[in-house]
């Protein structure tokens, strides 16, 4: 037994859930072997908290079968890194990569999308943060159970409010009455947005999620120009209307060179709540179908069911785990999903060159 020969055992371990190997990550870090037993390290370039028990599990068995019983000691690190986004948009200080949860359409649960896929996030290890871009409908405050609170200034920037999981808010819902109209024109909206994003203090963010309004209108426009943007994720419901509006929101991504990271099919079939009979009463397998098209992953399909309608409507997305432990799995994979198809973009290495100026 040596370091060789137990990296070359460890590189064929899979990873679970998913078709990748500690090998194909290059996540073994360092290997060595003292009087006390194996020390290994492992670094991921996603959060893998989730996975860590079975991943444990599966480099104990090997290591048994292989080299006998032997003490082993395993650490694990995350380095998740910036990737490339559109070229000479600014870079936001304390985040290292930015995913658009858009849709064509309103109404198809993509706010609820972001706040759950920020809190599986968040489970998962990563650090992470929300940017209600809904100006006119903000929504995430009430989710992620922050409404009423401000966001606190410091040195002329705002600091984002503090969620449940330690995920940090930022939205105008913060700033303005929830109450009264936000009557203003395309122009007031995306200054509104940039503010909201530049100007505030976000603290090492590993995933910022962007919960865009409907359409494809002022802010996606905005996004796509000022915002760097690692890749976005397209929630739809099965029903062609709605995969009419999603397909529309697929081409904006495209002509502007943003890369689409999955497709979530929401709503995908009714949960009665009296009996568990599911229904499929806005058709079937749409967002799969639209997924297949694209050539990209289908992140999940999610049920239509009362309690996620409570717990967004109360603010306890962040406990959803508890009180429905499988829709929140679903959540989970679907983030898993996601990080996995970002890691596999490009890094971005435009930090490591001087600005040149010429004058």
């Amino acid at each position: 037994m040596n370091t060789q020969s137990i990296t070359t055992l460890l590189n064929s371990i899979i990873i679970p859930a998913s078709n990748r190997t500690l090998g194909s990550e290059k996540a073994v870090s360092n290997v060595t072997i003292d009087s006390d037993g194996i020390h290994l390290g492992l670094t991921f370039p996603y959060p893998v908290a989730h996975l860590i028990e079975e991943l444990q599990q599966r480099i104990d068995q090997a290591i048994t079968a292989e080299f006998g019983d032997t003490p082993l000691f395993v650490q694990v690190q995350l380095a998740i890194g910036k990737h490339k986004v559109q070229p000479g948009v600014q870079t936001i200080a304390g985040v290292k990569n930015i995913i658009a949860v858009a849709s064509g359409k309103g109404g198809v649960g993509k706010s609820t999308t972001s706040a759950n896929l920020a809190v599986a996030l968040s489970r998962m290890g990563a650090r992470v943060g929300v940017l209600d871009a809904d100006i006119y409908g903000p929504s995430q405050p009430t989710m992620l159970g922050v409404a009423g609170q401000e966001p606190r200034q410091h040195a002329g920037q705002m600091i984002p409010v503090m969620a449940a999981g330690e995920i940090q808010v930022m939205s105008v819902g913060f700033l303005v009455d929830t109450d009264q109209a936000v009557i203003w024109r395309g122009p007031m909206v995306s200054q509104a947005l940039q503010q909201l994003l530049f100007q505030s203090q976000w603290d090492d963010v590993d995933y910022l999620i962007i919960d865009l309004p409907p359409g494809t209108g002022d802010i996606q426009l905005t996004l796509a120009q000022k915002i760097p943007v690692t890749g976005a994720v397209v929630v739809t419901t099965p029903q062609d209307v709605a995969l009419i509006d999603a397909r529309k929101a697929v081409n904006m991504f495209q002509k502007v060179n943003i890369p689409i990271f999955g497709v979530l099919e929401n709503m995908s079939v009714h949960i009665c709540s009296q009996c568990g009979h599911t229904e499929s009463i806005f058709g079937q397998d749409g967002g799969k179908e639209l997924a297949a098209t694209l050539g990209v992953p289908l992140l999940g399909q999610l049920p239509l069911t009362l309690t996620v309608r409570e717990a967004m409507d109360n603010g306890t997305a962040c406990i959803l785990a508890q009180q429905q432990p499988e829709i929140a799995n679903l959540y989970e994979q679907a983030a898993w999903k996601l990080v996995q198809a970002l890691a596999d973009q490009g890094k971005d290495y435009s930090q490591r060159f001087p600005k040149i100026v010429v004058e």
